[in-house]
């Protein structure tokens, strides 16, 4: 879940399709000391959700993520980042479609995009996927944070629809495959 943000600290901030989905898996991973949910890169200043879903502002729904390098490494970050969601299909993740359902890696700063790009070369050469990547990697503009009813939202609704048949299976795929990152609970 959200903790206060924990300065000095850095940040990258990632859109793997719906927020909750991705959100839901990071508020898990051992190193992660801070999960927000909201809308960049696009040209709206302080949008939103009404505005977002309509696919004009040009948002992607991300999370930004605040880790500890000690404990965890921005690249073990974009390995569990590129197994929950689908790096493959444009502007698409399951049933949610439209430019803000992006695949996006967003950085401030530049060392992080050459790990991402590194990444994406590693996985794209060795066909790992089956298909070309369509995550961006772009400079983080305009963020800005979610409503507050989307902060931890997987944590607050478990049963809600969404939430028991397309997050919760996210975070079980995460758990059994990364379950050397889990935080202790």
């Amino acid at each position: 879940m959200s903790q206060p943000q924990s300065p000095g600290l850095p940040t990258i901030t990632l859109g793997g399709g719906c927020f909750w989905c991705t959100e839901a898996v990071f508020d898990s991973v051992r190193g992660i000391t801070d999960v927000e949910s909201g809308y960049c890169n696009g040209a709206v200043v302080r949008p939103r959700y009404e505005q977002v879903c309509t696919g004009s502002t040009g948002h992607a729904e991300v999370v930004r993520l605040t880790f500890d390098p000690a404990v965890i490494g921005l690249r073990d970050i974009l390995e569990i980042f590129f197994a929950t969601h689908d790096p493959t299909t444009l502007n698409r993740q399951g049933n949610d479609v439209g430019t803000q359902y992006r695949s996006g890696i967003y950085f401030e700063d530049p060392a992080h995009s050459e790990v991402a790009n590194d990444l994406i070369r590693e996985i794209s050469q060795d066909k790992l996927l089956g298909a070309s990547i369509t995550t961006e990697v772009q400079p983080l503009h305009n963020y800005w944070p979610a409503e507050d009813y989307h902060q931890d939202y997987y944590a607050k609704n478990p049963l809600q629809g969404y939430c028991a048949y397309v997050v919760g299976p996210k975070v079980v795929k995460f758990r059994k495959t990364f379950a050397r990152f889990l935080k202790d609970e």
